[in-house]
């Protein structure tokens, strides 16, 4: 069985040390800035400190949250956080922006990168294009198969997988839904849940249909271990410490080859209790809400788990050799691990009754309580009729293990090579007049692509809408490929793009890191979507030096912050559509009335209708109003393209978006200009 590392959230000091003295290999946090659990109390820089230090005390490690996407205003104070944090002695960096990890590189040049799960990556492709560009792990999409998670753990990668804890409804980093309803951006830290509200596929207003039991594979810890998973991720940076230290627990025993208490789990923390759909492929019953049951029997159980924590945890065995010699100081030697430190006491005096014996010594000096240690092997060189009483031997045992403690903190300690880099770029584009805009079409039906082809630059169009009645109306050239947006296969997606690209079709829609693996290996020119979340000039610039030839910025992003980025790569943005809101590997809807009576919309508390489109292996949530800003185009500056992004629209009604005509009906201008609020 691999060796799997168990890695536990903190959101504050205390939960840090639940996590620590229950068992935590290595542990994960967020500061006051750049976390993606704003709402979690995290850490101050000095706390920051402070956590690695207790952390390489039991030689555990600390992995630092920055996987939030951040604008260009705060790339100087992203720069001088990540050289503080680095100055600390964090063990890596968590990232989802492609600018930040670029950013990360520049400041620490030796710096450790670990791929966020809201990367969205969830194919070996992905992964070993993460692997190619320096990133030490990966941390892929929580929807994946065993199948899937085999093949990623084996491209020389380390894989760490999320095991316990909170589902979000959607893939992570593909929600927009809290960030057009409220303004609250999950992919810059302030996800408000909304998807824990009311929705029902037919009206009822008692129905969570967007809320997830959450997830357990704890039963499942040594087959993961055994396909070649590096480290078990718990979710929970907002849960209480108590949550924490049961939950790395049981994952403990589990990996130890005991059954994980699994109703203490659920009493501590669940939501209907849990589910392993993704990684069984059973999704049928994957859908949940916190009870009032629950909150009860976790109200009883948290005395119960004190005492998982109460006390430090034994992390080390230490080996004493102590040294009595008449007219000589006393010496004690402690060594752990290959590491020893060593303190001199005072000189011993003559015995008037009983002389300190090896029984004496195992007896001071075992009493090693509130450290990390327990008494291993115990040597001494004693000449007889010494004595050094009780209370010197535990100052001497407390002087060389506080010595020993800070060699170990400060061998678990990396020392990083920072630089003085401060963040600029040195181009300077701002895109074209909204006269000289070009259009882009996304298109759902064959009847749009077809009604789109003389009217746009290009039309993007899915994979397996590509089809003879297509082919003949509508110039090869012109076509822009669109891969699922969730790849369940990667060899069947890969071969089929292989057997277009023979075909003469050239261009690749590029929604995630694994599009623009497969995208590169086949030799495409790629496009990418709004999906990659490019928020700022760094991330746009490195996709340009990746072979990205031109993008679409961030759907979260207002006119301002566009207008203001400074990239050679063309940009893009929508102007028109229906936005998706969540891309989900379940649907909703069938979960509630069932496929043969799909109404095909979700409906929010409000009474709006949010329409749900079906794929094979995923369903996107898209929102209420069309979004429409044909109408205000001379407002948009530093863009090349504008993206029509259709929905139901017939031929006419693509015809008109792409005329320049406002849609019947609500109409919403998106982010553009009230923005997000952080």
């Amino acid at each position: 069985m691999n060796k799997s590392e168990i890695l536990a959230p903190a959101g504050s000091m205390e939960t840090l040390r639940a996590a620590l003295r229950s068992g935590a290999e290595a542990v994960y946090i967020g500061g006051k800035r750049y976390s993606a659990r704003n709402s979690a109390a995290n850490f101050s820089l000095s706390e920051i400190c402070e956590a690695t230090s207790l952390c390489h005390r039991y030689g555990a490690k600390l992995y630092l949250a920055v996987n939030t996407v951040i604008s260009d205003d705060e790339a100087a104070d992203f720069c001088e956080y990540i050289k503080a944090a680095a100055k600390s002695g964090i063990d890596a960096f968590i990232v989802q922006d492609w600018g930040c990890a670029e950013l990360i590189r520049r400041c620490v040049s030796d710096a450790v990168l670990h791929g966020s799960t809201q990367m969205s990556v969830h194919t070996a492709a992905g992964a070993s294009l993460l692997r190619d560009l320096g990133y030490t792990r990966i941390v892929p999409a929580r929807e994946l198969d065993r199948e899937t998670i085999s093949q990623i753990c084996k491209v020389g990668i380390e894989t760490e997988i999320f095991v316990h804890g909170a589902l979000c409804m959607s893939v992570s980093g593909q929600c927009y839904m809290s960030a057009m309803i409220g303004s609250r951006s999950a992919n810059r830290g302030c996800c408000g849940q909304a998807c824990r509200l009311p929705f029902s596929a037919i009206g009822n207003k008692n129905r969570a249909a967007l809320s997830l039991k959450d997830l357990s594979l704890l039963p499942n810890a040594r087959e993961l271990a055994d396909l070649g998973v590096n480290s078990f991720k718990i979710e929970g940076r907002m849960k209480r410490p108590e949550y924490v230290a049961s939950s790395v627990h049981e994952l403990k025993a589990s990996l130890e080859g005991t059954a994980p208490d699994m109703d203490l789990l659920r009493g501590v923390f669940s939501r209907s209790g849990f589910t392993d759909g993704y990684f069984t492929g059973k999704r049928q019953n994957m859908f949940g809400v916190r009870e009032k049951d629950d909150v009860i029997s976790a109200h009883e159980l948290i005395p119960k788990i004190h005492e998982l924590y109460r006390f430090e945890r034994k992390a080390f065995t230490v080996d004493f050799h102590m040294i009595i010699k008449e007219g000589q100081p006393a010496v004690i030697t402690a060594e752990c691990n290959g590491i020893s430190a060593s303190a001199t006491g005072e000189v011993p005096e003559k015995a008037l009754n009983r002389a300190t014996d090896i029984a004496a010594l195992e007896k001071q000096l075992s009493k090693l309580g509130d450290t990390v240690f327990k008494l291993g092997k115990l040597s001494a060189d004693i000449d007889s009729e010494l004595i050094i009483p009780a209370g010197k031997l535990n100052e001497l045992r407390r002087k060389v293990t506080e010595k020993l403690t800070n060699d170990i903190i400060a061998e678990n300690t990396p020392e990083y090579s920072i630089t003085d880099y401060v963040p600029h770029i040195e181009c300077n584009h701002s895109g074209n007049t909204y006269k000289d805009l070009k259009l882009r079409t996304f298109c759902r039906t064959v009847e749009q692509a077809i009604a789109a082809s003389d009217l746009s630059e290009f039309i993007i169009v899915p994979i397996e809408l590509i089809n003879d009645d297509i082919l003949g109306s509508v110039d090869i050239n012109k076509i822009i490929i669109s891969p699922p947006r969730f790849i369940v296969n990667e060899e069947t997606v890969t071969k089929k793009l292989a057997g277009f690209k023979v075909k003469g079709f050239n261009r690749l829609y590029c929604h995630t890191p694994d599009c623009i693996a497969i995208g590169r290996k086949l030799g495409f020119k790629l496009h990418g979507s709004f999906t990659l979340n490019v928020f700022n000039s760094y991330s746009a610039e490195y996709l340009r030096n990746l072979g990205i030839e031109d993008c679409v910025f961030s759907v979260e992003a207002t006119l301002s912050q566009i207008s203001k980025v400074n990239t050679e790569l063309p940009l893009g943005t929508v102007i028109y559509g229906r936005l998706p809101l969540m891309l989900t590997r379940n649907c909703p809807v069938r979960n509630e009335i069932g496929c043969e009576k799909c109404t095909k919309k979700l409906i929010d508390r409000t009474g709006r209708e949010l329409p749900v489109v079906c794929s094979k292996d995923y369903v996107e949530i898209l929102n209420a109003d069309r979004l429409c800003m044909l109408d205000r185009l001379e407002e948009i500056h530093g863009i090349t393209y504008g993206i029509i992004y259709l929905s139901d629209e017939d031929a006419d009604s693509t015809r008109a978006a792409l005329s320049g005509h406002k849609p019947q009906g609500n109409i919403t201008r998106g982010l553009y200009y009230r923005g997000i609020s952080i």
